[in-house]
């Protein structure tokens, strides 16, 4: 038997409401939710991101709502603005059919707008922690009627640092409400979080942790090491994707790949911390729209984004861990659609990210870079396709028009080869499959071969880098290896090699920096700080 939204006793307002969105069957993830004992009971829900949450928890909420209530009931937090607007964009639809309003408290948005949308009265409020214990500290939203909070992901939240605000919130809150948490995976930290403030809760889960995507397909191209941007440009160029969204490990590489690729012919921008939330929203316009089909973007950047229509998603080098690596691909293959999520690796990233996907059901596809030949007839196929599949517009008479008459003045062969000529790609790609398996052949033999000894002197100076300084850190967070190099290379604006050993010490942590890191260490304190790091 299909599924069908009639069959959950739905309120005849939400059932409009979602006919009019064109939404007939439901997903899994609702259907989980709308066919469980849900009723006054806290809820702990394992789902992979972009499989229809929002719905899983605005239909059952809302449709126990009063009908034309003006005080808050239902808050929901988010971990990013994006994210939050979105929801908050979805409830107010859905919001209209009942005669309540909905209320967005996010950071960066004009707070006077927000005062005057409480005032007039919301029912559900959807924001992000630190603007919503904003607004609680200021007394202008009101917990006293709130009947449900939900934690939409919740591992985003607490991997950002946002556990005080989550904690602070929860504990202004009635003590009878329900609590929804609704999370891709669950680590320590996030259990460590429901065991205190769920009661009881009724678990549902919908993916198992390492488990495949069904929608996404991954695929690991190899290409040579310090080639990674060469490697990019032919991957975009072979690949041909629709919207991209390639994911860098700091801020200055996302700015440097998306000024990079511009200069190479491709419409990309990046998206990083230091933009304003109109510029923001400017350069995510244009990307859920199509004009700008190439976002660049780190881990932090791209937190929650929901963006439907995401053709691949690009990893440059390897992921920080395995959690990360799913987090990432999990911008594609949203709401039922298939995507594809590439991870650009040298040889030896190639071994380290075997090793982390050891023990997960993700089957991975494993290619080398192509060469410079199947690039170009790549590009020769779907410019093929992208010619017999363009739509005919109002004025293709003209055209035909135009074409007669050119074809009367040249040789077709010829004026097709021009048109062409014109409509190739600025980049035509960087030939590296050769430099490839020269690197995966050196490495291979390195293992069988013994090294000849050499003279002390030169054993050593051979491969040395240069030597940096230890820097003590203080860390009020819970940061992995990986997140302490993001948060200094982004802090300094230095890349990796300006960062040698990570230490993790019982009360600090030890940071080698080298010359160029450490000269821009002291001006640099407030950029530590944001995330949770200060020089001891």
């Amino acid at each position: 038997m299909s599924l069908d939204f009639k069959n959950y006793n739905l309120r005849p307002e939400l059932l409009k409401a979602l006919e009019q969105k064109n939404f007939k069957e439901p997903m899994p993830v609702q259907d989980c939710v709308l066919s469980s004992d849900y009723s006054e009971k806290d809820l702990i829900v394992r789902a992979k991101t972009g499989s229809g949450k929002t719905l899983a928890f605005l239909l059952p909420l809302l449709n126990n709502l009063d009908k034309g209530t003006r005080t808050p009931q239902i808050l929901i937090l988010a971990p990013t603005r994006e994210l939050a607007q979105q929801t908050a964009d979805e409830a107010e639809f859905l919001g209209g059919f009942l005669n309540f309003n909905t209320a967005s408290l996010v950071g960066g948005m004009d707070i006077v707008q927000q005062l005057k949308t409480l005032k007039k009265g919301a029912a559900v409020i959807a924001g992000t922690p630190g603007r919503v214990r904003d607004h609680l500290n200021r007394g202008s939203l009101k917990s006293d009627d709130i009947k449900a909070i939900v934690l939409d992901e919740g591992d985003l939240m607490l991997d950002m640092g946002f556990r005080d605000e989550l904690e602070y919130i929860l504990n202004a809150l009635p003590k009878d409400r329900q609590t929804w948490l609704f999370s891709a995976t669950m680590p320590d930290e996030v259990r460590i979080l429901a065991g205190k403030y769920l009661k009881e809760p009724l678990n549902l889960s919908l993916d198992a942790e390492g488990e495949q995507h069904e929608d996404i397909l991954h695929r690991v191209y190899q290409i040579p090491s310090n080639k990674r941007f060469e490697g990019l440009v032919d991957i975009l160029l072979f690949e041909h994707p629709s919207r991209s969204l390639v994911f860098c490990h700091t801020k200055l590489e996302s700015i440097e790949i998306a000024q990079k690729l511009q200069d190479h012919g491709f419409n990309a921008a990046a998206l990083q911390g230091d933009m304003t939330q109109d510029e923001r929203n400017a350069v995510l316009a244009s990307f859920k729209s199509g004009s700008m089909p190439c976002l660049v973007a780190t881990n932090v950047a791209a937190r929650g984004l929901d963006i439907n229509g995401v053709s691949h998603v690009i990893q440059l080098g390897l992921p920080d861990d395995q959690e990360t690596f799913i987090h990432r691909s999990g911008r594609t293959g949203r709401a039922g659609h298939e995507g594809v999520n590439l991870i650009l690796l040298s040889p030896r990233e190639a071994g380290r990210f075997k090793a982390m996907l050891k023990g997960t059901e993700i089957k991975v596809e494993w290619r080398d870079v192509p060469g410079l030949d199947k690039i170009r007839q790549a590009w020769f196929e779907n410019t093929e396709q992208e010619l017999f599949a363009a739509p005919i517009d109002k004025n293709f008479g003209e055209y035909v028009s135009w074409a007669g008459d050119l074809l009367t003045r040249a040789e077709a062969k010829i004026l097709v080869a021009k048109l062409l000529s014109a409509l190739s790609a600025k980049s035509k790609g960087y030939s590296l499959d050769t430099e490839l398996a020269r690197e995966i052949n050196k490495r291979s033999g390195k293992k069988l071969a013994q090294p000849k000894k050499q003279p002390p002197e030169v054993r050593k100076n051979k491969g040395q880098r240069p030597k940096g300084i230890m820097k003590r850190f203080i860390s009020n967070k819970a940061h992995n290896t990986g997140h302490i190099l993001n948060a200094i290379c982004t802090a300094l604006k230095v890349e990796k090699r300006e960062v040698g050993a990570i230490r993790f010490k019982n009360d600090c942590v030890l940071v080698e920096l080298m010359p160029l890191a450490v000269s821009r260490l002291e001006k640099s304190k407030d950029g530590l700080a944001k995330f949770g790091l200060r020089q001891n």
